[in-house]
């Protein structure tokens, strides 16, 4: 991994395996960068994947993914126009690059300076009324001609509003399955008219089918990529909703649009103003409240935070009563790490190494704000 003022920049057998590792069973964004800061690199924390889902009480071996099939993804997102940019290279998203769980590699095909730009997420209701519709198509319009690219999930709806609105000053669909597996299927033409100007991004493999599950995954990336999100319908217990909260944990900007009390779709952007969401009727009220964050600092382009590129560390291996008793104090309920260390009287590195044995064998899960809970 070279170091350039433009960032690091990975050699094309570090990408590689890069893909390998974040490809592999229960290897997400946060273990991978535990993974990769221990071992010193992905090449090492791929070898060291059997032993530690053997100490972490795995039934069954760890599912690696191998070069060949890592290979014959890079291949098939070639053919696709698609390329892998990985966290803290030159043309990596910075607002992206701030949050936790920012995914080691994201596979963008189209404009990438668009990604550059200073961004504004735009999401709501796919059942959509009209005036829902043609204020979401305005807003988008007016932050396009100020210099604000608009980021939205390709849905049906407000978010394929968004999109069409600002094809020509850019925008950016983030989608929950590969590149090749656009959702809904209708919106293939949407996208291909977005790729001129603006750009599609995804963190899953070529060929994923999107599932439920994927959606709530790819709203962080909506809002991790944005200054501020805007969300201009939404029910009660809309997807929008999930943005939004993500945009607050990620210390975004929240924005509602109001709507009337006895429209459904209006019910939850109501709510989110009553939460204290700024209130938004036209794209000033927007601007306002961005224009100071655009003039601070910018996040500098150097190594990614949270991932270094030394040669390793001493490999660190609890003893089996250390494990069993930082695995005891472990249950449903999240917990932070530092207490792990407090309350188990064990050094921060042999938790962490535990922690890694667990989330391999698929015993734990992670957390936002460094919290833990057993899977």
């Amino acid at each position: 991994m070279s170091r350039s003022q433009n960032g690091v920049q990975l050699t094309d057998e570090q990408r590689l395996d890069w893909l390998r590792l974040i490809r592999s069973q229960n290897v997400g964004p946060r273990t991978f960068r535990a993974l990769v800061n221990h071992f010193g690199g992905a090449r090492g924390a791929l070898a060291a994947l059997p032993t530690l889902a053997r100490r972490g009480g795995a039934d069954a071996a760890t599912q690696i993914c191998t070069q060949a099939e890592a290979e014959r993804e890079l291949g098939a997102a070639k053919k696709l126009g698609v390329s892998f940019v990985a966290l803290g290279e030159r043309g990596y998203p910075p607002r992206l690059q701030m949050i936790d769980d920012a995914p080691p590699l994201l596979a963008v095909r189209g404009q990438t300076r668009v990604l550059g730009l200073p961004m504004v997420a735009i999401v709501g209701s796919r059942n959509a009324s009209g005036a829902g519709l043609k204020f979401t198509q305005r807003i988008a319009r007016e932050l396009g001609d100020v210099g604000f690219a608009t980021v939205s999930g390709l849905a049906r709806g407000i978010d394929a509003a968004a999109h069409s609105a600002s094809l020509d000053t850019g925008t950016v669909a983030v989608l929950a399955g590969g590149h090749d597996r656009i959702y809904p299927p209708e919106h293939a033409g949407l996208l291909d008219a977005i790729l001129p100007a603006g750009a599609a991004l995804s963190e899953m493999p070529v060929g994923w089918e999107p599932r439920g599950r994927d959606f709530p995954r790819r709203n962080r990336l909506i809002s991790g990529l944005s200054l501020g999100v805007l969300i201009v319908e939404a029910a009660k217990r809309s997807g929008s909703l999930i943005t939004a909260r993500f945009a607050a944990e990620q210390g975004r900007e929240v924005f509602a649009v109001p709507g009337s009390p006895l429209d459904p779709r209006a019910e939850g952007t109501n709510g989110l103003i009553k939460q204290g969401a700024t209130p938004v009727t036209e794209a000033s009220d927007v601007v306002t409240v961005l224009q100071p964050i655009m003039t601070e600092k910018k996040v500098p382009a150097e190594e990614p935070e949270g991932i270094t590129s030394g040669s390793g560390r001493d490999e660190v291996e609890p003893a089996p009563d250390e494990r069993a008793r930082i695995t005891a104090l472990l249950g449903p309920a999240p917990v932070q790490i530092d207490d792990l260390v407090r309350l188990s009287h064990s050094s921060p590195a042999v938790v962490r190494m535990v922690l890694l044995e667990l989330e391999i064998a698929g015993r734990l899960e992670r957390h936002g704000g460094g919290l833990v809970s057993l899977a």
